[in-house]
C-alpha cells in the first residue's frame, strides 16, 4: 500500500512508552513516507527521563525521525540565536503547546507535516493550528480514540506497572524490571548459585547462552560468535522480564562475553563493548576460593584467577558496586539471602 502522506507527526510524553503508543506509531508509519516522533515532558516522571524515552523510541521505531526535547536543549538553541519558545509545562494551554510544536517543527527540525496522528480529542485543533502556521492543510488522523486496543493509561502504568506490565513496550519493561547478575570465573559455583537463587525467589533464570552455544559447537567458537552471544543473552533477559514478578536472575552478562572475546581473540567488536555496559540493579561476584573442578571444558587454574582479577579490575574501573561471594556454597547462599532481604 502506497503512503498517503509525505510526512506525518506523532507527539507524546511517552511516559512510559506502551503498546497503545506503539499501535499509534505503527499505524502512522504505514500511512507516511516519513514519520516524525516528538516527545517532551515538563516535569519528567520518575523512570521516564528524556534519555530513556529517546532510547525506547529509537529501539521501537528505528525508521522514524526521533526528537526528544528537554529544557536544556531549548536553552542551548535560544543561546545560539534561534527563535524557539520556551518548552511549555505539561499543564500549559493548548495554544502554548501548539505554538511551541509549530516552531520546533519549522525552525529546528525544518519539516512541514501533512498529517498529525493522535488518539486524543485535541487532535483536530492541533492540526488546525499547524495548518494555519504552515499555510497548508495538515490533516488529523485519529487512531483508536476509544482506547479499545489499549485500555490502560500512562498514569495507570506509572502507578501500577507490575500488574499491567504486559502493556509496556519491551524496552521499558527491560529498564524497569530489576536485574540481578551473578558473575564469576570458571568453576566458582556461579551457575549453581544462579539456579538456586531463581528457584528460591521463584523468578525466571536466564542461563548462560555462551556456554550453551559452546557445547552446541563442540567448543569451536569464532570471533563473530561473541557479539551474537551477548545480543542473545540480552534478548533472553528481555524475554524473562515479561515473566518476572520482582527480579530477573541472570547467570552472567555481556561483560563476561567481552572478557572471552578479549581473552580468546585479543579484540572485541565496538557493539560488544557497548553491550558490556548494560546495567544491573545488583551484581554479585563469586570468588575462586575453593578447588577448581575440571570437567573437560574449562581452562586451567591460572586462567581462572586471571578471569576473576579481570572482573574485579573492570568492575572497580567502571564504578559498578558489587558484592563478593566467598566460602562454601551454603555460605554464599546465605550471603545472597541477606543481601536481598536487607534490600
Amino acid at each position: 500500500m502506497s503512503a498517503r502522506f509525505d510526512t506525518g507527526l506523532v507527539v507524546g510524553k511517552f511516559s512510559p512508552l506502551h503498546r497503545g503508543h506503539l499501535g499509534l506509531i505503527q499505524f502512522a508509519a504505514a500511512k507516511c513516507k516519513r514519520l516524525v516522533i516528538v516527545s517532551y515532558s515538563s516535569p519528567e516522571y520518575p523512570g521516564c527521563a528524556a534519555e530513556q524515552r529517546e532510547r525506547w523510541l529509537r529501539a521501537c521505531a528505528p525508521e522514524s525521525v526521533i526528537s526528544v526535547i528537554t529544557p536544556e536543549k531549548v536553552t542551548q538553541l535560544q543561546q545560539a540565536g534561534m527563535a524557539v519558545p520556551d518548552m511549555p509545562a505539561n499543564d500549559a494551554s493548548d495554544n502554548a503547546q501548539r505554538q511551541f510544536m509549530a516552531a520546533w517543527l519549522q525552525r529546528v527540525l525544518e519539516v512541514n507535516v501533512q498529517a498529525v496522528f493522535t488518539s486524543e480529542a485535541y487532535g483536530e485543533g492541533f492540526a488546525a493550528a499547524l495548518s494555519a502556521h504552515f499555510g497548508e492543510q495538515v490533516m488529523h488522523v485519529s487512531y483508536d480514540p476509544q482506547r479499545s486496543r489499549m485500555p490502560v493509561s500512562g498514569t495507570q502504568l506509572r502507578q501500577h506497572w507490575r500488574t499491567a506490565r504486559q502493556h509496556l513496550a519491551l524496552p521499558v519493561l527491560d529498564d524497569w524490571m530489576p536485574r540481578l547478575c551473578l558473575l564469576g570465573a570458571e568453576s566458582t559455583g556461579k551457575s549453581t548459585l544462579t539456579a538456586w537463587l531463581a528457584a528460591w525467589l521463584d523468578e525466571p533464570c536466564v542461563a548462560e547462552y555462551g556456554r550453551e552455544l559452546w557445547e552446541q559447537r563442540q567448543g569451536k567458537l569464532i570471533y563473530d560468535d561473541l557479539l551474537m552471544i551477548a545480543e542473545e543473552q540480552v534478548r533472553r533477559e528481555q524475554e524473562a522480564a515479561c515473566r518476572a514478578r520482582h527480579w530477573v536472575i541472570c547467570d552472567t552478562s555481556p561483560l563476561t562475553t567481552l572478557f572471552y572475546s578479549l581473552a580468546l581473540f585479543a579484540q572485541a567488536a565496538p557493539a560488544l563493548h557497548h553491550l558490556s555496559q548494560r546495567a544491573y540493579h545488583k551484581v554479585f561476584l563469586s570468588a575462586p576460593d575453593f578447588p577448581m573442578v575440571q570437567d573437560g571444558t574449562r581452562q586451567d587454574e591460572a586462567f581462572r584467577l586471571r578471569q576473576h582479577q579481570w572482573y574485579v579490575d573492570t568492575l572497580n574501573q567502571r564504578g559498578i558496586p558489587y558484592q563478593l561471594l566467598s566460602g562454601p556454597l551454603e555460605e554464599r547462599q546465605a550471603s545472597l539471602k541477606v543481601a536481598l532481604l536487607s534490600g
